[in-house]
């Protein structure tokens, strides 16, 4: 991936700095679609705004946190399109390109430190769709969220 949108909420921004120069390091190009403080705020607002980043083709992909990952990752998967996971390790991260073609990865601030979360998106980074068999199903998932927004 050469360019990443990058959202969280008031819970991920410490941790979003520190991955936003991860990334940079790695010389991809970060978006940053905020929040750009520790004050409150509603994760669904940036996670919609990565999401659509996505979508729309401004980025090849998106990164979001916020305090488990969880409900930033629900909120994205609600875009058509999206197929973001929450990993709390690499080795899902992996698989989940790999196998699902993930565009979003979601982790929580609370759940992971820096270094882990570093590897968790160099793990997910790394990997390569390899399509086949794992194409059909992505596939499948891309025709239920059809049938579903045709609604």
């Amino acid at each position: 991936m050469k360019s990443i949108a990058l959202g969280c909420d008031h819970v991920g921004f410490i941790l979003k700095a520190d991955i936003v120069a991860h990334l940079q390091t790695r010389g991809i190009k970060v978006i940053d679609k905020g929040w750009w403080s520790t004050e409150r705020t509603d994760y669904p607002r940036y996670a919609n705004e990565v999401a659509e980043a996505v979508t729309s083709g401004e980025v090849d992909g998106g990164v979001l946190i916020c305090g488990t990952g969880v409900g930033i990752s629900i909120t994205a998967n609600k875009h058509p399109g999206i197929r973001a996971v929450v990993c709390s390790e690499p080795y899902s991260a992996q698989l989940s390109r790999q196998h699902n073609n993930t565009n979003v990865l979601a982790f929580g601030s609370r759940v992971v430190g820096l270094e882990l979360a570093k590897m968790i998106v160099d793990a997910w980074l790394d990997a390569e769709f390899e399509g086949g068999r794992h194409q059909t199903r992505v596939d499948a998932i891309t025709e239920v969220e059809a049938r579903f927004n045709a609604l």
